[in-house]
């Protein structure tokens, strides 16, 4: 196991006051391969199972016209336009493999590996190369990950917490996540989803003695209990 990593704790005016060690999950090694199935695991569990009318694309009377007329022997709809239907490949014909409720569509994985993939997760938010490569602004961050006195607990006004985030650093992130809201292209906007916004700070603490209700001011911050 690797050396704990100590960093400085941080009062609400940017000013270090102490020095800590971070817990060893943030030793653990660094597995993008092993995040990425925990991550499709776990989404997978969200998926709609698909299936098909058995009868889809049969419900017709068609039939091939056989040889000798110099044209392909699919079968057609009666009457004269010729038109194609129930076999596969043909337009208003049937899928030659639909899919089936059956399928296994579920990515499992194992528990250890999962576990190996959220600490793995969790250690990747400590590299401040990792971080920025994820699009977050941290030019002004103090350090990465941010260790703040438990002080910061006990905010109750939004403006008392946006003041504390610009000594620490973190605003440029904040007004990053603001100017990225923009709205979905497709047809995803008329399904609950209109607009499309970047992923802010993340803020953890023990118990919250008023943050929470301060911190909801800020609809780009996450809070973490």
């Amino acid at each position: 196991m690797p050396p704990k990593k100590s960093v400085n704790i941080f009062d609400l005016e940017g000013n270090p006051v102490g020095k800590t060690d971070l817990p060893a999950v943030f030793s653990t090694p660094l597995r993008p391969d092993v995040v990425k199935r925990a991550v499709l695991s776990i989404q997978s569990k969200r998926l709609q199972r698909q299936g098909r009318d058995p009868m889809a694309g049969k419900r017709t009377s068609a039939e091939s016209r056989g040889t000798g007329m110099a044209i392909a022997r699919v079968p057609r709809i009666k009457g004269g336009s010729g038109t194609a239907a129930f076999a596969p490949g043909t337009v208003g014909g049937r899928q030659a493999h639909p899919p089936v409720v059956e399928k296994g569509i579920v990515k499992k994985i194992s528990k250890k590996e999962k576990q190996l993939g959220l600490f793995s997760a969790i250690a990747a938010t400590a590299s401040k190369d990792i971080v920025f490569s994820r699009g977050h602004a941290i030019d002004d961050v103090l350090q990465i990950p941010l260790v703040v006195i438990n002080t910061i607990e006990s905010l109750t006004k939004t403006k008392d917490v946006e003041e504390a985030l610009v000594h620490l650093g973190v605003l440029s992130d904040i007004y990053r996540v603001r100017e990225s809201r923009n709205i979905r292209a497709g047809k995803g906007k008329l399904r609950g989803r209109k607009n499309k916004q970047a992923i802010g700070p993340l803020i953890v603490v023990t118990e919250s003695k008023g943050l929470a209700e301060a911190a909801s001011n800020i609809p780009v911050l996450t809070l973490l209990l």
